[in-house]
């Protein structure tokens, strides 16, 4: 059996049923107030129109609700099978897919490919960490890199010939555990105000910090147990166990995602895009993670979270 046969791709019930056991594996909560007792929720059953597959009652507080109120799928008109295909689309694919590739492969409009993929990204970001990168003996990487059309790209009359390295671009700041997470930023400059809350909120002060030379990691990196620096200026790039090499290539597939898949990543929605490789990252399959269990990991972190074309009252 194919990826794209297993039964949630294909089956609306089944999607509905795999999505229920993966956000209520001890049975349905009611989204409205909290309750849990499984005596005190009924499934509605029955042949009227109104009752639509899968339709919850709770007894504490008298309403209703399915396995999508509550989280970024709600009132999507999108059945759950392409919702679960999209899923895996985008977590199967290390650079990323476009909207325009989603739209061809699923069956829906482009508009909705777009809209699909920013709320599937909403899902994948972790507005919670748990705690600090790092640790006691423990080594994390931390360096900046630019996000932004080439000059050369653009059209003749467009160009701006004072739009050099980093001028007109976004800035994104990552954090590398080696053989652990990351957690990327993007950020407004890389002075050691803009650096230093990032750091010390996002680092384990136990740890080794590696950087590159940026003057806005000299006064932060005395905080740590350990600071060590390569000069690239200098042609320097390792130096024992100090390099950012690491980082490096956590760069490369953001790059190549950015400029060979999605071609023009907006300022205002950067960050979801970040969110969106972070979570590949985290999950991929060097640390024993396949495309099924990153696909359901991403699902997981539906809950809680709307993203609506239009802000909600």
């Amino acid at each position: 059996m194919t990826a794209f046969n297993a039964p949630m791709f294909t089956d609306e019930d089944k999607a509905r049923e795999a999505l229920e056991a993966l956000r209520w594996p001890d049975g349905p909560y009611c989204p409205h107030c909290g309750n849990s007792h499984q005596d005190k929720i009924a499934k509605i059953e029955g042949t009227k129109q109104s009752h639509r597959p899968g339709l919850y009652y709770c007894n504490e507080c008298k309403g209703q609700f399915t396995v999508t109120v509550g989280t970024v799928f709600e009132r999507s008109k999108v059945p759950l099978t392409k919702w679960w295909l999209a899923a895996h689309l985008l977590n199967s694919s290390k650079k990323g897919i476009s909207a325009h590739q989603v739209h061809r492969t699923i069956g829906v409009t482009y508009k909705t490919a777009w809209f699909m993929m920013h709320r599937l990204r909403e899902a994948m970001a972790d507005l919670k960490p748990t705690g600090p990168l790092g640790g006691s003996g423990k080594i994390v990487e931390a360096d900046t890199t630019y996000v932004g059309g080439k000059e050369s790209n653009k059209h003749r009359n467009k160009r701006d010939s004072k739009n050099i390295g980093g001028k007109g671009k976004q800035i994104v700041h990552t954090l590398v555990e080696r053989e652990g997470k990351a957690r990327s930023h993007h950020i407004a400059n890389i002075s050691g105000k803009t650096l230093r809350p990032i750091l010390t909120a996002h680092v384990s002060r136990k740890s080794t910090l590696m950087t590159d030379t940026a003057g806005g990691y000299m006064g932060v990196g005395k905080e740590f147990d350990r600071h060590a620096m390569v000069d690239h200026g200098i042609g320097e790039y390792v130096r024992g166990d100090a390099h950012s090499n690491t980082v490096e290539g956590y760069f490369s597939v953001l790059k190549r995602g950015i400029v060979g898949t999605y071609h023009h990543v907006s300022e205002a929605h950067l960050k979801r895009y970040l969110a969106e490789f972070d979570f590949r990252y985290n999950n991929r399959s060097a640390l024993g993670v396949t495309d099924g269990e990153r696909t359901a990991n991403a699902l997981k972190g539906i809950e809680g979270k709307r993203l609506t074309y239009r802000p909600t009252n």
